[in-house]
Parts: C-alpha cells; structure tokens; sequence
C-alpha cells in the first residue's frame, strides 16, 4: 500500500474525523473507502455513459437488418 500527503481544509479534516469517531474508524479507513467508492460510481457512469450508444444510428431492430443495411453502402458488404 502507498502512503500519500494530501492537504485538506481545516473544516473537511474536524468532518471526517467526526465520522471516524462515529463509525469507530480511522481517517485513513474512510479516505480509502470513499476512493472505493468513487471509483466505483466512475465506473458505473462510464457503462451507464456508453449504453444506447447505437440507438442514434437507427439501430432499433434485429441485429442482422441493421448490419445488411449499413453493409450495402461498401463494396462486398453483407447482402
């Protein structure tokens, strides 16, 4: 595990120790599970970010009619 420094402000450090105290962990616990979670969310919007991505290019139907219609534009495309 890498150690890291980071400076937070006065205010943000009083918070998250109050949280250690209520939760009965350490500042450096909950630092590494809000990266988790962070993390996490990040890859959660990336894929939610993604999803549908060829619904734009009319591609409401069966796989194979859309791939015979795209394909007819190129030489030896799909018939």
């Amino acid at each position: 595990m890498t150690r890291i420094l980071a400076d937070l402000p006065e205010q943000d450090v009083e918070w998250l120790d109050a949280l250690a105290a209520e939760q009965g962990k350490s500042r450096a616990a909950l630092l590494r599970e809000a990266v988790e979670t962070y993390r996490a969310r990040e890859s959660q919007d990336g894929i939610a970010k993604y999803f549908g991505l060829w619904a734009r290019h009319d591609s409401q139907g069966d796989d194979r009619s859309y791939e015979r219609k795209v394909g007819s534009d190129w030489d030896g495309g799909p018939q």
